[in-house]
């Protein structure tokens, strides 16, 4: 039988207020049980699902977002159609206050036709909503996002930046895994998946073990946390998570926000540009490149360089806005030949 996922580890008693670097700089998943508990978004939910789309409604100015729609037999799971070449759901741009009225109506429908609103920034959507609402994230640039819907399934995936994530209505089950179970999760296509992250393959809720082998030793290293309206999670940077929301009515409000500055651009680039130059080359040399990133990228220190003169350095000088800015000009004249 396959093992059963570890519990996160919680903090409490914190507020809004109490986020500290420790916190928010961890390398292991955290849960913060009752942490936006005060918030009048949560309070209004927990006294009915009426009270929070109310709530909700009293802050929306007409704002258009983004949606997914997906039919009763999908038990709420977004993901490919049979043939992997288009999705089992249709995105929508509709207004918010529609999404809310479908989702009232359909509250009493098992299973019900899917709807969900995901990452809309919250200033645009929701003007105000923020100024009791909110998190001290310690004067980090996060982009604040909301999550609207019903019952809903969102497979495994990972975000770059760090993300403090606050249930903010209804409940939801977070599964998740340390990056190194990457092999293990059966990641689809990497350039065409559901909403511009590689999803793992998995049905969570019916896991084929003789398809997916591997998955097994995945949930050896998962850990899991069910989340009520005014809990939160941090989920630091690569971790792979699976989130499952449980009720007719469901927010969530989250946090992403990247420790490097700016001018550092994502690594996914880099993948990318690893198809294009390295994947294919012979073993040997792969090898070869293998050690030059060791020593340039993976394990490089004060003494990598420090044989050259500092004016000589190069791309081997500390990363600075203007040697990124250059740097970025120079692969674009290459990658354009």
């Amino acid at each position: 039988m396959p093992a059963s996922p570890e519990p996160i580890r919680e903090v409490s008693g914190i507020g809004p207020g109490d986020l500290s670097d420790e916190i928010l700089g961890a390398t292991q998943p955290l849960v913060l049980r009752g942490l936006a508990a005060g918030w009048p978004m949560v309070r209004a939910a927990r006294a009915s699902d009426r009270a929070g789309c109310d709530y909700l409604r009293s802050h929306y100015q007409g704002a258009t977002v983004g949606a997914m729609l997906g039919g009763a037999d999908a038990g709420g799971r977004f993901f490919y159609n049979e043939a992997m070449d288009g999705f089992n759901f249709q995105p929508v741009h509709v207004k918010l206050s529609g999404v809310l009225d479908e989702i009232e109506a359909k509250r009493e429908m098992d299973p019900a036709p899917t709807i969900y609103v995901g990452s809309t920034t919250i200033d645009t959507c929701l003007p105000g909503f923020r100024a009791h609402n909110d998190l001290d994230l310690g004067g980090r640039d996060a982009l604040a996002s909301i999550w609207i819907g019903n019952r809903t399934r969102i497979a495994a995936h990972y975000d770059v930046p760090d993300n403090v994530a606050v249930v903010a209505a209804g409940r939801r089950r977070f599964t998740l895994f340390p990056p190194e179970q990457l092999k293990n999760l059966y990641i689809g296509p990497l350039d065409f998946n559901p909403a511009g992250q590689a999803i793992s393959l998995v049905d969570f809720q019916q896991p084929d073990f003789e398809k997916f082998p591997r998955f097994a030793e995945a949930l050896r290293h998962a850990q899991v946390a069910e989340l009520e309206a005014g809990d939160a999670i941090f989920i630091p940077s690569m971790w792979w998570h699976h989130i499952e929301a449980q009720s007719p009515f469901n927010v969530l409000v989250n946090y992403w926000w990247r420790s490097t500055p700016d001018y550092i651009d994502t690594p996914t680039g880099t993948l990318m540009a690893a198809f294009l130059t390295l994947r294919e080359l012979p073993p040997a040399q792969r090898k070869a490149w293998q050690e030059i990133f060791r020593h340039y990228v993976f394990e490089a220190d004060a003494e990598t360089a420090a044989h050259i003169p500092p004016h000589a350095r190069g791309v081997l000088s500390p990363l600075t806005a203007d040697g990124a800015r250059a740097l970025r000009g120079h692969l674009l004249k290459k990658l354009n030949r």
